[in-house]
């Protein structure tokens, strides 16, 4: 996991399903919002260390960064997920992280950079509000992205994976 930053219990208190039933039984819900602690950032009722602010989009320092200057990057408007979150606003958030990244490293702040988003429990989703991280790397930063992979598969299973993908409803 990235970081915790509000109501999500603490790593390890809580098994996965039972998160994931909490977060389905109530995370869109107008309750779930007024503890979200992006929310009460975005209002100004918690304080932040903010590096962009935009109509609709807000960007600020992680209070348990990976790295030094690890970002998030998040709309104003509450989604817990990425289903509800509009598309346009989806497509903002991304341009503020890309533009803040390309930032980072054109100034030598780092010399690359990491984008992460966690969207539900299992992909480790601890704030159930969109956000985006913005992680900087330098050098020995001791942060990695690690994973077993699975065992290279044939190109008739890829088709068949991506067939499926493709008859997806919309």
């Amino acid at each position: 996991m990235i970081a915790a930053h509000c109501a999500a219990p603490a790593r390890g208190t809580m098994h996965r399903a039972d998160a994931a039933a909490r977060q389905n039984a109530g995370m869109g819900t107008a309750a779930a919002q007024e503890r979200c602690i992006f929310c009460e950032i975005v209002a100004g009722r918690l304080p932040a260390s903010f590096v962009y602010t935009g109509d609709h989009v807000v960007a600020f320092l992680d209070i348990r960064p990976v790295t030094r200057g690890h970002l998030l990057v998040i709309p104003r408007q509450h989604a817990e997920r990425l289903e509800p979150l509009d598309p346009e606003l989806g497509a903002q958030v991304f341009t503020v992280a890309q533009d803040l990244a390309v930032r980072l490293r054109r100034s030598g702040f780092c010399a690359g950079t990491n984008l992460f988003l966690a969207d539900g429990v299992l992909a480790g989703q601890e704030v159930f509000h969109v956000h985006l991280h913005v992680i900087p790397r330098t050098q020995r930063d001791g942060f990695g992205l690690r994973a077993r992979r699975r065992a290279q598969p044939g190109r008739d299973e890829l088709d068949a994976t991506a067939g499926q993908i493709r008859a997806l409803p919309e």
